[in-house]
């Protein structure tokens, strides 16, 4: 492999960030001689983007911290066709107002991570739904469309997939690699962008842009991605026991967010601090190799750092306090999850497996049950032995609360209205 000179390249090997590249020898070249344009993209199917997709945010934000211009592409238009990349089945059709709203909340995650603005390495944000909802579709085919071979993109992993488990995938789905690769090609065009940046799951849509560019404009235009993050339990990124890790503050609470980080496994530590946080590679190197109960301040770091990237510094040094006074004083942070119960309701009593669900802490009542059957539910910090135990007005503490505790490591607050 090619030793890169660029600071870019040189950071993006050295935390772990390469999988492959098109041509990395020429790309490092190119970051050598000036501001470089790169884009990732990102389909608006949800209000919020997910851990799964903060590698690339990372990237991104790497790019523009080493004197680079960050595009970061809306698929307003391809959002509307569906990527089949990694899916069993067709993604569901969200309408105009859905994807305008989902947009929204995806630029204020973004706005976290990135400084937006009108200079050379200032990022910008473009929705593709500009030049895919104008296409005509004769003069598209002939232009691009002539371009690609049927049997190479039968031959893609996310279409090959579908097609050897029998699973149904539509002509619209098809078209997605199409559109990606226009996408390069128009960005290249529109802005000068030269590399699109992605994960290992999007190499095959990248290439095709970078060939699309190359037998259309004679354009050299380069690949890189990044590899698949799984955890050390084999896990893929962006989903825990109990959903999706949302990078919004509105769909998962800071402190819920810093626990992620804090409870990530020991053999993860290292590489997730490089991949996640900004800390030196010498601070990492130290904090990798502590052991025993002294890594517990690694991950704690690691929480802190991420959390900070991600909702602010004040949010971080929040959720680690409520955490400490949680787990290390045994009070009831301010800023753990809470819930309202009217008081007539908790007058009554509400069964514990219920409590226990409708404070987030677990996904179903079934698993309520289980969990207390297990003895891992406990009220105030006693354990609680049967599921119809009920809750009431008496448990209420001096502070006004009631402190659900699914486990060692997951607690929530219950109030009165």
């Amino acid at each position: 492999m090619v030793t890169p000179r660029s600071g870019f390249l040189s950071a993006f090997c050295e935390r772990g960030y390469v999988h492959q590249c098109t041509d990395l020898a020429a790309l490092d070249a190119a970051l050598c001689d000036g501001p470089v344009t790169a884009y990732i993209g990102f389909d608006c199917t949800a209000p919020s983007l997910h851990v799964g997709s903060l590698l690339q945010i990372m990237a991104l934000r790497l790019l523009q911290r080493t004197g680079h211009k960050p595009i970061v592409l809306m698929g307003g238009g391809t959002t509307k066709v569906g990527d089949p990349s990694g899916k069993e089945h067709a993604r569901p059709l969200l309408d105009d107002a859905a994807i305008a709203a989902n947009m929204a909340g995806i630029r204020k995650v973004i706005d976290q991570f990135l400084r937006f603005g009108e200079g050379p390495t200032d990022a910008v944000m473009v929705d593709n739904a500009e030049w895919l909802d104008r296409l005509a579709y004769i003069p598209f085919l002939r232009e691009v469309g002539r371009h690609f071979s049927v049997n190479r993109m039968l031959s893609m992993e996310s279409v090959k997939l579908r097609l050897e488990r029998e699973q149904p995938l539509s002509f619209l789905e098809f078209n997605y690699m199409v559109l990606q690769a226009y996408d390069f090609l128009e960005l290249e065009r529109r802005y000068g962008c030269t590399v699109q940046l992605g994960g290992s799951d999007q190499w095959g849509n990248i290439v095709n842009g970078v060939e699309l560019a190359r037998r259309v404009d004679d354009r050299a235009l380069f690949g890189l991605t990044t590899p698949l993050i799984t955890t050390a339990a084999g896990d893929k990124m962006g989903k825990s026991a109990h959903g999706a890790v949302w990078l919004s503050a509105d769909a998962l609470a800071p402190y819920d967010y810093w626990q992620f980080w804090r409870n990530v496994d020991d053999a993860d530590v290292g590489r997730f601090l490089r991949l996640f946080t900004e800390l030196p590679l010498a601070e990492i190197a130290a904090l990798e190799a502590l052991s025993g109960a002294a890594l517990n301040e690694a991950k704690k770091r690691l929480a802190t750092e991420a959390t900070a990237l991600c909702h602010g510094a004040a949010a971080a040094a929040a959720a680690e306090a409520t955490a400490r006074h949680t787990f290390e004083e045994g009070a009831a942070g301010a800023e753990l999850p809470t819930i309202a119960i009217p008081r007539a309701e908790l007058s009554a009593g509400v069964a514990a497996f219920e409590l226990l669900h409708r404070t987030g802490l677990t996904a179903s009542r079934g698993e309520s049950r289980r969990l207390i059957k297990g003895g891992g539910l406990r009220i105030n910090g006693a354990v609680v032995a049967s599921e119809l135990h009920r809750v009431t007005l008496a448990d209420l503490g001096q502070d006004g609360f009631v402190k659900i505790s699914a486990g060692r490591k997951r607690h929530a607050l219950v109030r009165t209205d």
